[in-house]
């Protein structure tokens, strides 16, 4: 939350808090860990695609560093036939809530599309904001490529 300092970022809409919704219920039916414990499945993540569809995914936690639910969304919506996501977030199992981006899925989500606006717990509740926001300063890959 500290990167959110002075950030107030957007009031969730109702699509917004559907998309909580689904995130939540995707991971609340699908993780593995029992109760107080560890899985491979803990995170739950929804997209909000630009034609109104949602799409779900869970991470896939592995030492070496498995993929974030975030990142497995993101590829769910685009197999899916999503071509345009507008919004994402991710949520804890166990009811442990929204969960902020990590920062290699900053990155990505950066790099790859910089219209996203990303779900975050703030000290204000539940916001969406840029995902420039979530990644001041950052390395610019696309601008690099040129």
């Amino acid at each position: 939350m500290d990167e959110l300092q002075g950030h107030r970022g957007r009031v969730l809409n109702m699509a917004e808090r559907e998309l909580v919704e689904l995130a939540r219920k995707t991971i609340d039916e699908a993780t593995d860990a029992p109760i107080g414990g560890d899985g491979v499945h803990t995170m739950g993540a929804a997209v909000l695609d630009g034609n109104g569809t949602m799409y779900a995914g869970v991470n896939f936690y592995h030492f070496t560093g498995g993929p974030c639910a975030e990142l497995v969304a993101l590829a769910s919506a685009r197999s899916a036939g999503g071509r345009d996501p507008q919004v994402i977030v991710a949520v804890g199992n166990e009811g442990r809530g929204i969960k902020n981006p990590c920062g290699r899925c900053r990155q990505i989500m950066a790099d790859t599309f910089a219209q996203l606006r990303v779900i975050v717990d703030t000290p204000l509740g539940a916001r969406t904001v840029g995902i420039r926001e979530l990644l001041p300063l950052g390395f610019d890959w696309a601008a690099e490529q040129a």
